[in-house]
């Protein structure tokens, strides 16, 4: 992809051509200019490439919810020309392939014995996880950017217009909707909803935390996450484009608008709440939570209290992937295909390998003692981490 694409790529983050000065393109984009490689101080780990393949046309320029879902016998992935692919998580031979004839734009995710695709044209399509043959469509109101997820008996789903709505597994039906007032100017880009037992928790571009009933999509709670600041409305956006995050303590909730807390999910309550902004992501390992923020900078908080373990600033404005937990490392990619190698310890910065040239904006993915890594550009990678000589 070249730099005029690219930018191109990252201004669609915002849905306004301000979005510039956001993605660090253009002559007024100094000030944010992506910190330059430079050799490594402290190698400790070699990245070792052990397959790759190409996964379609990936993005194609597009700001998208497409991801790697992987199970125990197979990876699925997607692209943009509508093709999903499962492949063997061991070597990267093809298990099946189907067309799905749609502008695939998020997804896959799996639900029991099915996959779920979102498209640029909202619809919802449902495989089968075991060759991929289309079980049904389903229309959505607008572009289905969010990853549809399911729990064996309704899928949840995202449009970017701002509403919800929830369908049968089995058969795509509409069961319920919900909608809410959405700010005017928004980044593009939405987290997927998460399913906790009855319940759907889904982050919205107004800052708030909403809880619906998986069983008819009415309100529970609602939580103010972020509140609106700043005199202009690019200052006040406040997406929740992270995805939520669950674990022992709570459900972890980061806004760009500057705002990462821990809720509690039965009542909504705030047990910590501290100031870092974020539209990529987070990963939880033991008792650290790991945050990439808007700025690049890496932070490993304490889980329980919030409080700041290390931040790493090294790779400041290179526009990185939510984070992912490898071993004793934290791994990011960057906007140029670069993964860093963090060490979990202090942030020290101890490994890079680079997948290719298109933007790594999706989360990297961890098991079988490899991690998967996906770029805008539809390549697909398996590396394993050995010590450096």
């Amino acid at each position: 992809m070249n730099s005029a694409r690219r930018c191109g790529h990252w201004a669609l983050l915002l849905l306004a051509a301000a979005a510039l000065a956001l993605a660090g393109c253009g002559s007024k984009g100094k000030a944010r200019e992506p910190a330059k490689l430079t050799r490594l101080e402290h190698v400790e780990v070699r990245p070792e490439r052990e397959w790759s393949r190409r996964i379609g046309d990936g993005s194609d320029g597009y700001w998208s919810g497409l991801r790697i879902a992987l199970a125990s016998d197979a990876l699925f992935a997607a692209s943009i020309d509508g093709r999903v692919d499962a492949v063997n998580p061991q070597n990267g031979d093809l298990i099946w392939r189907v067309n799905t004839k749609a502008r695939v734009i998020s997804g896959p995710t799996l639900d029991g014995d099915q996959l779920y695709v979102g498209t640029l044209d909202g619809e919802v399509i449902a495989l089968a996880r075991a060759d991929g043959k289309i079980r049904w469509r389903a229309q959505a109101p607008s572009e289905a950017l969010a990853p549809p997820v399911g729990n064996g008996q309704v899928v949840v789903a995202k449009a970017v217009d701002g509403r919800e709505y929830g369908l049968n597994a089995g058969s795509g039906e509409r069961l319920w909707s919900f909608d809410r007032n959405e700010p005017n100017l928004t980044l593009r880009g939405l987290s997927a909803p998460l399913i906790l037992g009855d319940r759907v928790y889904i982050g919205l571009d107004n800052g708030k935390l909403e809880a619906l009933s998986l069983d008819d999509g009415q309100p529970i709670w609602e939580q103010t996450i972020s509140v609106p600041t700043g005199r202009v409305e690019i200052e006040r956006l406040t997406d929740i484009d992270a995805d939520l995050l669950v674990g022992r303590e709570g459900l972890y909730v980061v806004t760009y608008g500057g705002d990462l807390a821990l809720i509690d999910p039965q009542s909504g309550d705030s047990r910590w709440h501290r100031s870092i902004k974020s539209y990529s992501g987070m990963a939880l390992s033991g008792d650290r939570l790991y945050v990439t923020d808007d700025d690049g900078t890496v932070w490993s908080l304490d889980a329980a209290t919030g409080a700041a373990v290390w931040k790493q600033p090294v790779l400041k404005y290179r526009r990185l992937s939510p984070p992912a937990v490898f071993d004793r490392y934290v791994v990011v990619g960057d906007y140029q295909g670069y993964l860093h190698w963090l060490s979990v310890e202090d942030g020290k910065l101890v490994g890079r390998v680079r997948l290719g040239g298109d933007p790594i904006t999706t989360a990297p993915v961890v098991d079988h003692g490899l991690l998967y890594a996906l770029d805008a550009g539809g390549r697909l990678a398996a590396y394993s981490a050995r010590p450096a000589k």
